[in-house]
């Protein structure tokens, strides 16, 4: 086994390899000294826990993502849910169409995590117990529409910046990364329509997040805290080349992640119960 050639060959496709094993390419001497040492049968295992921890993610990882996308789905599903039996709330027609659809959504990504999840062979979380008025910040949630809206969308874009926060920690298993991906596709759709919903009834908002600005208020500021970067991949997208772009519209080009820490700051006012 020539381990060189191994890496050799990584290396044409991945010039980081060095840097994703250690930051040091003395690193590979001190590996090649363990080589030596061992049993020639216990190299190929060596060798692939180095590019496990360079590239993979362990199936433990993978459920801890799952997990945390399941009870964010959860919440969601259990929001539009409460929100279609408050009876009186949600206006007929078009509006009520829209509900209902976003929360059958939502319950089908709720039962795939948890179907996913089974099949990696872990337990779903058991689902929390939710506040919806966030320790009375929004006491009039399922009784007034404008609310009812207002909270939708710090959701809907909460869901769409934390699937992106944890899109790289699914690396390891190309499948449930494309569904996830998929899943944040169809958020995004979501909290473009509910703005477009806010929107209708008079609220100061765009279909697509500009800056930090929530056009709901300091109580969501969570919410959209570094949506107003403006650099991307080390470069200003400002008046770049020349060309007369605003921040405005540099903020509104692209979309940032969260953290799961951003994310459990939002999310914890509106649980009675923390799972986490």
């Amino acid at each position: 086994m020539n381990i060189q050639n191994i890496l050799d060959e990584i290396e044409k496709v991945d010039a980081n390899i060095y840097d994703r094993i250690s930051p040091r390419r003395k690193a590979m001497q001190s590996f090649f000294n363990i080589g030596s040492k061992i049993a020639l049968s216990a190299v190929p295992l060596a060798l692939g826990s180095m590019l496990n921890k360079a590239y993979g993610q362990t199936t433990d990882t993978i459920v801890g993502v799952l997990q945390f996308a399941l009870t964010l789905e959860q919440l969601e599903s259990e929001f539009y849910d409460t929100g279609l039996k408050s009876a009186g709330l949600i206006p007929s027609g078009a509006p009520m169409g829209a509900i209902t659809t976003i929360c059958q959504h939502e319950k089908s990504h709720v039962k795939f995590l948890q179907d996913t999840i089974t099949s990696l062979g872990a337990k779903p979380g058991t689902k929390p117990a939710f506040d919806f008025t966030a320790k009375g910040t929004f006491p009039t949630v399922f009784s007034n529409y404008d609310t009812f809206l207002a909270v939708a969308q710090a959701f809907e874009d909460t869901g769409v910046r934390a699937y992106k926060g944890q899109a790289g920690n699914l690396k390891g298993n190309a499948g449930v990364l494309t569904a996830a991906l998929n899943i944040h596709s169809v958020e995004a759709r979501h909290a473009s329509h509910i703005r477009q919903m806010r929107k209708g009834r008079g609220a100061d908002v765009k279909p697509w997040i500009t800056l930090n600005n929530s056009g709901i208020g300091a109580a969501v500021n969570n919410v959209y805290a570094g949506e107003e970067i403006t650099m991307q991949a080390m470069l200003e997208i400002t008046n770049i080349n020349g060309q007369a772009i605003s921040a405005n519209a540099a903020s509104e080009a692209f979309d940032e992640p969260l953290s799961k820490d951003q994310v459990l700051q939002i999310v914890t006012p509106f649980l009675a119960l923390i799972f986490f």
